[in-house]
């Protein structure tokens, strides 16, 4: 059975349309009003008889990450095999839900989001702003999620199998704006198979209640404290493989080279002496080492994606 969770807030012009065009695959439709001050759950019981549709009440606020998690809950709950997410404010074909859900029906992967970056000439029609700003988040989720194969991380069209959602903690999941990529962080912990599947950019006149200040103020803090969680996770507390030795050994070679040669230039400063050179091409042979090991370190991440399905286990 499938399951659509769709966050709302601020979407009372949206989801009558959004609700009309989800097809009969689906079998449940969780409404979550997340203390909406439109009242678009209100909006939405009042005006669609679809039997399928279930009202979830959040009396405060809970943020879009909240809001899927409540939905998740109450789907698992009700026997759901694979859950969707889809915005209420139409940015997101519901046409394309058969589409998301194949791969994980297949049994190829435990969860799938959309991409908005396949089709040069659709990804015109994004705004220029959405666009260098996913183009660099995308980057910066490589790096921490270790999904070196997905782009476009903030696309929040996604579908996710239901073992897959019972191995997360969601109570730890953030329940701001940086949903989707804790969400791709803890994936990556379970190792998870991510796939793309190829969506595109819906835009009209709706306006985000996302602020480009809260990202960057929030988001390097958070990306930089799950970075450091999945390398010690993955590479030291649940396995010792040949990137944890070119990782620590990285490490350790460029601290030592700067260690040492720092306190070389100090020592020889104060005593007004030269700095021999077999000295400083031991601190840089060392500086280079550690930098070739890293190099190393990230191709070895690179091939370390996961490919084999939880969903089985």
């Amino acid at each position: 059975m499938i399951a659509v969770v769709i966050p709302c807030y601020k979407v009372k012009d949206q989801i009558l349309k959004v609700l009309s065009e989800i097809g009969k695959e689906v079998s449940f439709i969780y409404i979550i009003d997340d203390a909406c001050p439109e009242k678009s759950g209100e909006h939405a019981r009042t005006n669609m008889k679809d039997p399928r549709i279930k009202i979830i009440w959040h009396e405060i606020n809970k943020g879009v990450g909240g809001a899927v998690i409540s939905g998740y809950n109450q789907a698992l709950l009700d026997g759901a095999e694979i859950i969707v997410k889809l915005d209420g404010d139409g940015q997101m074909n519901p046409q394309h839900i058969g589409k998301l859900i194949a791969p994980i029906q297949a049994g190829e992967a435990d969860y799938t989001k959309g991409n908005r970056f396949f089709n040069i000439e659709k990804l015109l029609l994004m705004p220029r702003k959405r666009l260098i700003g996913n183009s660099f988040l995308s980057l910066i989720n490589k790096m921490v999620n270790g999904y070196w194969n997905i782009i476009d991380p903030t696309n929040g069209f996604t579908a996710i199998h239901k073992n897959a959602v019972k191995l997360q903690p969601l109570h730890k999941i953030d329940n701001r704006y940086f949903f989707e990529s804790d969400m791709l962080f803890r994936l990556s912990v379970i190792r998870a198979v991510v796939k793309d599947i190829p969506m595109p950019p819906v835009y009209g006149n709706e306006k985000s209640n996302l602020k480009i200040s809260k990202v960057l103020w929030e988001f390097p803090l958070k990306y930089l404290n799950r970075f450091c969680k999945r390398i010690f996770y993955c590479y030291l507390l649940r396995d010792f493989n040949a990137g944890t030795i070119q990782i620590l050994g990285g490490t350790f070679a460029i601290l030592t080279g700067l260690i040492f040669g720092i306190y070389n230039w100090i020592s020889n400063y104060e005593t007004m002496t030269q700095t021999p050179t077999g000295t400083v091409m031991i601190a840089a042979l060392l500086i280079i080492l550690g930098f070739q090991l890293l190099l190393s370190a990230l191709n070895y991440d690179i091939q370390n994606i996961p490919n084999h399905p939880i969903q089985k286990l």
